[in-house]
């Protein structure tokens, strides 16, 4: 891995470690979400973790973009590369103590995400990526799950009922019938669980950018694959699939 990757890894994990303490001070506190105009919620320890993600960024890196959950798109002309911030993923479980709630950090180089962490403050896990460097976990190399059997792989996701809002509920419950355990590990963590070789498929079928900005790295460099449900790594297509090579499947 070039130097500037590696220092780019060393600077996004340490980033993300820092925002994600700062979520737990306002963490199992009773804390109220605002109810953004989507029906989705948002606290303070959303915003201020933004804020802290995005003032390390241009303090560091000032020629650099910007797109983030919260505070929206900093553009830079003639910028090659962009950070993608989500400052908690899973607000929901976040309100509700529940501790699978991520913070997310991507960076992406000339259109490809090239470093990614994933960091889970109420788990203490850190998961994180650069290209050729490969993927760890708390200090460990993180490999996808060696199981070939797809009637033994373990299935995961984030919201059940979204699967028939967005048309894709028979694609989906073929995998239900294909598959040994089905269980809702929720939003970014389902993605690291992947990584991590605990399950062997994570599907939503709607995705922001935000949603999924470090995990193309980190797929990649654990072995896997991330992407749309049609074989393209991209973080744009409104949805999401991670997986391992062998269970790649096209709908």
């Amino acid at each position: 891995m070039s130097e500037s990757l590696r220092s780019y890894l060393d600077f996004t994990i340490e980033t993300a470690y820092l925002a994600g303490r700062l979520t737990l001070g306002y963490y199992q506190t009773g804390l109220q979400p605002d109810m953004k105009p989507d029906d989705t919620p948002v606290t303070i320890a959303d915003k201020k973790a933004e804020e802290l993600i995005r003032s390390r960024i241009e303090k560091q890196y000032p020629r650099h973009a910007i797109i983030g959950e919260e505070h929206g798109a900093k553009d830079v002309q003639g910028a090659t590369h962009r950070w993608i911030i989500d400052p908690i993923d899973g607000t929901k479980a976040f309100t509700r103590g529940v501790p699978l709630y991520g913070v997310l950090i991507g960076l992406e180089i000339e259109g490809t995400v090239q470093v990614g962490a994933a960091y889970f403050p109420a788990l203490d896990e850190m998961v994180a990526a650069a290209t050729g460097e490969g993927c760890w976990w708390n200090g460990r190399r993180a490999h996808v799950s060696s199981v070939t059997d797809l009637s033994r792989a373990y299935l995961t996701f984030s919201d059940l009922n979204s699967f028939e809002r967005y048309n894709r509920a028979d694609a989906f419950m073929r995998l239900v019938r294909a598959t040994y355990h089905r269980v809702g590990w929720s939003d970014a963590y389902g993605y690291a669980v992947v990584a991590t070789g605990r399950a062997e498929i994570m599907l939503d079928p709607i995705m922001n950018v935000w949603d999924c900005g470090p995990f193309p790295p980190i797929l990649q460099e654990a072995g896997g694959y991330f992407g749309d449900w049609q074989g393209s790594e991209t973080i744009y297509a409104g949805e999401a699939l991670a997986t391992t090579r062998r269970y790649f499947l096209r709908y």
